[in-house]
Parts: structure tokens; sequence; C-alpha cells
């Protein structure tokens, strides 16, 4: 190994654990959001318990997410710095938008509704996690904007002078047909991931506590944290579909090495299972569904799909000697994780529905088992699937423009980036473990007391300087 690899691999899971903080950040302050809004229009305490009980495990998700995602960026000028020379002025303007305007609409607003407790009045303290949570979402629009261009390039030029892209149309970057399916499509898992979290941490409850004082509330929060995920999982499904047909346009290789098609087929079946060589270069066995691959790519039955030895051939023709190919294992078997572990989270899901129809409690120790799961299991269906998708972009780090071995700092030594490497990793496993416990903590605390005032109502007088407890 060089430090070309070390430095993909410290890439790679800087790049997984931070996103494991993301889908949940994002979902769940939508979330936290809608059970304020309902608590502020019933006056029902059992939605301002939830609120604060979900809002405690939000929080705690939200520091962490913010501690990996700075490191995540310094990885640019780090390991990166000749990629960030040729990109950075495209590239860094999403980025720079990003921190400067989603961010700090996300944090300043979140911090007020940390604080605004018992000192906001009622709706304009429910206005600020409504606000957090478009902040994160705006967020997201950009990064996804920025990691877009690396799939399609649009909106540039290429300086002959510097050799360096230089940003022609900024409109034309955030409106990159890439990202305006990969946005709701993204979107959609991260409501996956927060409503399963959601629901495993009520029905946890329910079976263990079912004639407790909070089964109403942990019944509401089954229901919510279950429709969500049903409802994220087909628009998971209605956009990935359209994903894959772009996906099919802008980067054909990256579809052939999902399905390790090696040649072009006309009708192409969609392989659900193939044993392969080690290498990946030649199927041994396989179970394949006719027509349904074409049906992916081109939304004809019958349409062409071509093969990874035909794009091989053309891109060598085009971009010079040199493997064209990803690492077809790789790719295949991320595309069926990431399908998989969503379809069973969509299932658990299903299923404590059922579990709690017609006013019934769970109790059942398998249900309790799969719920257990759940938080656990759409992480792994978005992460595999960002793995598909940057793996699949090999060897571009930019499509079309620059391989990844052009774009790594040549001034990092392999001894350097191995021991930054190193410590990054231990750090985030250590930052894994109080993470989960901390989660599991407060999620086992259950939903708190009501003993704090809550916010005053929107008529109240709150210039008056006196002690909170006496205004109510």
């Amino acid at each position: 190994m060089d430090a070309l690899d070390i430095a993909r691999w410290q890439f790679g899971v800087t790049t997984v654990y931070h996103f494991l903080f993301v889908p949940l950040t994002i979902g769940l302050s939508l979330l936290v959001a809608i059970l304020q809004t309902a608590w502020h229009r019933t006056g029902d305490d059992r939605y301002l318990k939830l609120t604060k009980f979900y809002g405690k495990l939000f929080l705690i998700n939200f520091a962490m997410g913010i501690v990996t995602g700075i490191v995540q960026e310094f990885q640019f000028g780090m390991n990166w710095s000749d990629y960030s020379r040729f990109v950075g002025d495209i590239f860094g303007v999403p980025l720079a938008i990003e921190a400067l305007l989603a961010f700090f609409l996300e944090s300043t607003f979140l911090g007020l509704w940390i604080f605004g407790w018992g000192r906001l009045p009622k709706a304009l303290h429910l206005a600020t996690i409504w606000l957090a949570s478009f902040g994160s979402i705006i967020s997201a629009w950009f990064i996804l904007a920025a990691n877009s261009w690396m799939q399609n390039p649009v909106g540039y030029r290429i300086n002959p002078d510097t050799g360096r892209a230089e940003l022609t149309d900024f409109i034309a970057v955030l409106t990159n047909k890439v990202t305006l399916i990969t946005f709701p499509h993204t979107l959609a898992g991260c409501f996956m991931v927060a409503g399963a979290l959601v629901l495993a941490v009520a029905i946890w409850h329910l079976v263990r506590h079912p004639d407790g004082p909070d089964t109403p509330a942990f019944r509401t929060a089954t229901k919510l944290g279950a429709w969500t995920t049903l409802l994220a999982t087909a628009a998971v499904i209605g956009t990935g579909d359209i994903q894959g047909k772009i996906m099919t346009q802008v980067q054909p290789m990256k579809m052939a090495a999902a399905e390790a098609l090696y040649t072009t087929e006309s009708p192409a079946s969609f392989s659900v299972v193939t044993v392969g060589t080690l290498d990946g270069s030649r199927e041994i066995w396989t179970l394949k569904i006719p027509y349904l691959l074409s049906w992916l790519s081109t939304g004809d039955p019958t349409g062409e799909v071509q093969g990874i030895n035909d794009l091989q051939a053309q891109y060598a023709a085009q971009y010079g000697p040199g493997s064209y190919t990803p690492i077809i294992p790789v790719t295949y078997w991320s595309f069926r994780f990431m399908i998989g572990f969503g379809l069973a989270t969509a299932a658990i899901a299903l299923w404590a529905l059922w579990a709690t129809r017609r006013g019934r409690t769970p109790t059942g120790r398998w249900l309790l088992r799969a719920s257990l799961t759940l938080p656990v299991l759409p992480l792994l269906a978005n992460t595999f699937g960002w793995i598909f998708t940057e793996m699949g972009r090999q060897p571009w780090i930019v499509f079309g423009e620059m391989l990844t071995r052009d774009g790594v700092s040549r001034s990092v030594s392999l001894t350097e980036v191995l021991t930054s490497f190193t410590a990054f990793t231990l750090t985030y496993a250590t930052l894994a473990v109080i993470e989960v416990k901390l989660l599991i903590r407060y999620a086992r605390n259950g939903l708190p007391d009501l003993t704090d005032p809550p916010p005053p109502d929107d008529t109240d007088d709150t210039t008056t300087d006196r002690p909170l407890a006496a205004t109510h």
C-alpha cells in the first residue's frame, strides 16, 4: 500500500463515520418539530414529553456530527491538495455557502430552541426548531451539489494556462440533474433512519412496560416512527428508480458494475445474486430476472445496457490506456446490501404497525428483538448506498476530468498519512462508544417528567426580570 491507498481509506472512514450522524440529524430534527407542533396545537402533554425526549437524542447526535464534519473538510487540504487545487474554484463555492448560510441558520436557531424553553413565547420557540430543521435540509442541498459535480461535472471550463477547473455557471451546478434526484433520494434515506430510531425506542418501552404511564405516548411515537419509515422507504424506491436511469446516462460504467454486466445486453436481466471470481472479472453462477435491468436503466424493458468490457474499451480509446473499471465485487454487493437493509427496515416497520393495530400493545419478544436492529439497518442501507456511489465512480475523482490517483497530495508521505489515519480511526472508535452509550442511556430513561415550566404563551410578558418560576 502507498500513500494514495491510505489516503483513500482515511477519507472513506472519515466520510462513512460522519454520515452515520447526518441522516439522523436531518430526519430527527423534522420529527421533533412535528411533535412540538402537535403539542402547540393540542396542548397534549404527551407530545411535549416526546418532543423533549427525542429532542435530547437529536442533540446528542447533532453534537457528534459537528465534530466529525469539521475533520472531514480538513481532509481536502491534508491528503487531497492536488484535487483541491483543481476543483477549488467550483467545489469551494457550495461548501462555503453551506457553512455561512445553512449551517449558521441551523446552529443559531437550534441554540435558541435549546435555551428558549420557558423563555420564548410558544409560537416563536416552535419556529426555532422548524428553522433549524430547514437549515439542516438546505445544508444537505449544497453539499450534495458539490458531490454531484464530481459525478457529473457541469457549469465549468478548464483553464488551459492553469490546468484548473473554473466555475462558469453556478446555477448549473446547483441544478445539476444528478443533484436534483440525489437530494430527495438522500432526504428520504434520512427520514428512514430517523423514523426507525423513533420506532425502535418506542417499541422497546412498549414491550418492556406495556402498562406503564407513558404507554399512550409511546404508542403515538410507534405510529409516527413506523409511518415515517414506510413513507420514506416508498420515497427511496421511487427516487432511486429515477436516480438509476440518470446514473446510466452520466455514468454507464457504474450501472454495469452494479450488475456485474460484462457484455452489452438488450434486453438486460437484473442479477439478484451472482457468484463470480474473486477479482470480479467473470461470473460463475447467477440468478437473474429477465428485462428488469433494462427497465431500471432506461425505462424500456427491452432497452440496451452497456457492459463493462465495451465501456472499458470505449474509455481507453477516449481517455488513454488504463483501467476504468471499479472494483466489481464492492459495487455489486454494496448495491444489494443497500437494497436489502432498506427493505428489511420497512418490513419491521410494517410488523410494528400490525402489532399496534386497533389499540393493541405489542408484547412479543421477537418484535422487540427485530426492533433493536432498526437503528442500525437503515444506517447500513445509507452507508452502503454511499459506498456504491463513490466506489462506483472509480477510478475517477471527478468523472471524465481527474483520476483519483492524480488528486492526492504529493508532499504527504506514507508515514504521515498512516499516522493520521490511525489517530483518526482510534478517535472515532472512542467517540462511537461515547455516542452509543449516551443514546442508550437517555433512551432507556424514558419520557421526562414535566417539572420544568412550559414555554410561556404568546401573550406573556417575556421582558420581565422576575424569576422564571414566578412567571407561571
